[in-house]
Parts: C-alpha cells; sequence; structure tokens
C-alpha cells in the first residue's frame, strides 16, 4: 500500500505537471485533491472517528431532540415541525426510518414528561454538550488544531448552537412551506416547465438545507478561523456526497431482505447504525475537503509526522517571535500560528510544535483560538532565551538530558558559549530595529 502511494504522489506531483497545458494543469491539480481526500479518509484515523461519533449519538441524540423541542415550544412550535428534519435523515432507511423516527419520538416524549427538570435538564445539557465537544475535537484533528476551546466558550457557545439552530431549520422550513402555499405560487405552478422546476426544487430543498448546515458545521466548529468560502466547498460536497449514498443506501436496504431475516427485531437496529456510521463518515470527508480547499499545502503532506532539523527549527523560532512582536507593536493584536506558517511558506504543523516550546518557556501566551501573543514585553526578551527555548529541555519533557562522556559535554557547552558571543545581550525588540545587511 506504502509502495503504491509513493508511486502515485510521485507521478501527481511530478515537477512537470506545472509546464503542462492549463487544462491538463487543472486536472492534475483535480487529481491531487481527490487523492487526498481518498487517502485520508483509507489511511486515517477517520474511520475510527466516525464509530466514536456513532457511540456518541447514540447516547446524546433523544437528549439533544428533547432539549431541542423545548427550545421550539417556547417559541410556540410544536414537536411537529422538527419531526420532518429526522425523517429527512432516516429516508434512506426506507419503511424501517420512519418506524425508527417513530421509536425515537417516543423516547423524547418520556424524557420530556419525566425528566425535564431540576438535575434532569442538567444531564440533558452535559450530554448534548459532550456529544458537540467530540464532534469538535474530530474537526479540530482535520484542521491540525491542538487546542480545543475554553470551556467558558464551550458552553457559551454549543449552548447557542443548540437553542438557535432548530429555531433557524424550523423558520426556513414555515417560509418554504409559506411560499409553497401562496395562491400566486399556486396559480404559476400550473404552468407545466415551471411546475415541473418547481417540483424538483422542492425534491431538492432538504438536500439544499443538509448542505447548508453541512457548512455552518465546518465554519463554526472547528476551533479556528475557518474560510467561509472553503466550509462551502466542504458543505456541497458532503451534501451530494451525503444524498448520492443515501440512494444507493435506499436500494440496500430495499434488498436486504435476508438480513432482516436473520435479525429479527434487531435489523432496525443494524441498518440505523450502518446508516449513522456512514452519515458521520461523510460529514468528516467533507470537512477534509474544506480544509484542503483552504490549505492546499497539506494536499500531499496528509497527516504524515515530519521531521526536521534544528536548525530550521531554531528559524522557525526567531520567526515566529519575531512576527508576533512586531504585530504586537505595531497593532497590539495578536497573530495566528496560521497566518505566520503561510507568510514563510510552512505547513502549520511545524510551527505549532516550536509555539509550544516558546510557551512553555514562558516567552509566548496561545490563546484557546489559536492566537499567540507575546509572553511577557519583547524588548526583555533575549535572542538567546528564544534559541535555548527549543534547544533545551522542558519540564513537559518525559525523558531527563541524560548523562554524557565529558568531551560530550565540552562540546555543548563551547556550542552554548559560541552562541552567547554572537547574539551578546540582544533582545526581540533590538533585533526588529536592526537593518539587515542583506535581503
Amino acid at each position: 500500500m506504502e509502495t503504491l502511494t509513493e508511486k502515485l504522489e510521485t507521478l501527481l506531483w511530478s515537477p512537470r505537471a506545472d509546464s503542462l497545458p492549463p487544462a491538463l494543469n487543472m486536472l492534475v491539480r483535480l487529481l491531487r485533491f481527490i487523492y487526498a481526500v481518498l487517502r485520508d479518509a483509507l489511511t486515517s484515523t477517520l474511520t475510527l472517528r466516525a464509530m466514536g461519533l456513532v457511540y456518541v449519538t447514540i447516547l446524546s441524540i433523544v437528549p439533544l431532540i428533547a432539549l431541542s423541542f423545548s427550545v421550539l415550544k417556547g417559541f410556540g412550535w410544536h414537536e411537529s415541525e422538527l419531526k420532518p428534519f429526522l425523517e429527512i435523515f432516516l429516508e434512506p432507511l426506507g419503511p424501517r426510518g420512519t418506524e425508527l423516527t417513530d421509536m425515537v419520538m417516543g423516547f423524547v416524549d418520556n424524557i420530556r414528561g419525566g425528566v425535564l427538570a431540576g438535575i434532569g435538564l442538567v444531564m440533558l445539557f452535559y450530554t448534548t454538550i459532550s456529544m458537540i465537544k467530540k464532534v469538535e475535537d474530530s474537526f479540530n484533528y482535520i484542521w491540525r488544531v491542538e487546542r480545543s476551546r475554553s470551556f467558558a466558550r464551550r458552553f457559551s457557545e454549543y449552548l447557542s448552537v443548540i437553542l438557535v439552530g432548530p429555531v433557524i431549520m424550523v423558520t426556513a422550513m414555515a417560509l418554504l412551506a409559506t411560499i409553497s402555499s401562496n395562491a400566486y405560487v399556486a396559480e404559476v405552478t400550473n404552468f407545466a416547465p415551471i411546475g415541473a422546476t418547481l417540483v424538483l426544487i422542492g425534491k431538492l430543498i432538504p438536500y439544499l438545507l443538509v448542505s447548508f448546515g453541512f457548512t455552518l458545521v465546518y465554519w463554526f466548529i472547528p476551533n479556528t478561523q475557518v474560510n467561509f468560502s472553503a466550509a462551502m466547498v466542504g458543505g456541497f460536497s458532503g451534501g451530494v456526497l451525503w444524498a448520492t449514498t443515501g440512494m444507493f443506501f435506499t436500494q440496500f436496504v430495499a434488498q436486504s431482505t435476508r438480513n432482516a431475516d436473520i435479525y429479527a427485531g434487531f435489523a432496525i437496529v443494524v441498518i440505523a447504525l450502518i446508516w449513522l456510521y456512514v452519515s458521520w463518515l461523510i460529514l468528516l470527508v467533507g470537512a477534509q475537503v474544506a480544509f484542503y480547499f483552504e490549505h492546499r499545502e497539506y494536499l500531499r503532506l496528509g497527516y504524515q509526522r515530519i521531521n526536521i532539523g534544528n536548525k530550521l527549527r531554531e528559524k522557525i523560532a526567531l520567526g515566529t517571535m519575531t512576527m508576533t512582536a512586531k504585530a504586537f507593536r505595531n497593532s497590539g493584536q495578536p497573530t495566528t500560528i496560521e497566518s505566520i506558517a503561510n507568510s514563510v511558506g510552512l505547513p502549520g504543523i511545524l510551527v505549532q510544535p516550536v509555539a509550544n516550546r516558546l510557551q512553555m518557556a514562558g516567552l509566548v501566551q496561545l490563546t484557546s483560538n489559536n492566537r499567540i501573543l507575546p509572553g511577557r514585553d519583547p524588548g526583555q526578551i533575549a535572542l538567546r532565551d528564544i534559541i535555548q527555548a527549543v534547544r533545551d529541555a522542558q519540564n513537559a519533557d518525559i525523558f531527563p538530558p541524560g548523562r554524557w562522556p565529558a568531551e560530550v559535554t565540552e562540546v555543548a557547552d563551547e556550542l552554548d558559549v559560541a552562541m552567547d558571543e554572537a547574539l551578546a545581550d540582544r533582545s526581540l525588540y533590538d533585533l526588529l530595529d536592526e537593518k539587515p545587511a542583506s535581503s
């Protein structure tokens, strides 16, 4: 498998591809994109994360729907307004989907009638927020983000999604229903060509809403700034893939009578679990498309671990500190790991570990949304401290520095003395104010 992927990557990323005619060059870029998405779906942990999300969904789906229904009831809507969304999601299961919808609705009614008060309400919020937290962890993995939201941000932002999301969905459905029932629209529908077009649009609207929902999830859930156009591309890709897979899955369910005989009453549960897994995997693949659309520099890299030398690591440390101090002095605003990586043409996966070392040394502060600020006055940060932050051992390191022969220690001390003499007492601001001898 590794040999095959190496040959494909060598072929797709051959330097000769850049000299091809524009049409062929665009085709090669598209093939690179498709290859990267398929490679990650087959070789990374996306499938395992989809399985984990299935387990979390089983525990959280009933409390989530019960909480959404309670919110809608406060706005004067009944649960029948939100039930169609569950039916749309389970539509590929055919008649089994309707049966499973009624079953879930029965569980929801029991929860809302007996538990939705006091400690039960707290447990509903906790279960629902935990589910979204698992989704965020998966998206952060795709977007190469190592930090999750803080607890305060998690609670407030997740809660806003839980409370506002159902209202937006039901409002959209109500507006569509109002438009379709309008007398003028009904009269126009009687005209054959327009009527056929409107019927087609009506069938496509549920899938467009799914694509729009995917887009909002990709744009909001990752703990980093996601370009909305990238989220739209990922949302549309995920929506189309979900609709196409749903049609094939419907055929699979219709022809799986033998499985129904084997599993008897459990057939509906088995089929629902398979569809739930496929849906989560599609959502994660769509997120992968959105990420690669925004960060094309990762197409060949994927999730491979990169080993870099100390020379590049020290350059990254100096560059990160320099750009952080410059942004702080010019505007007082923090910069981000992504902007630093993009400005020097490196993947963020190389800058992030160095930034973590600088934070452990107290030279920078990393916020929960991956922004970076000086840890103290840049005029008091010596260049020698920056280099030592990535060279010396930190408290977070597992292994001690080791016991080395005297001659090895002597050479290491000579290197430290030479570095101190070269950097003298220059601070970070001194470096910014110096004029480089050469470009």
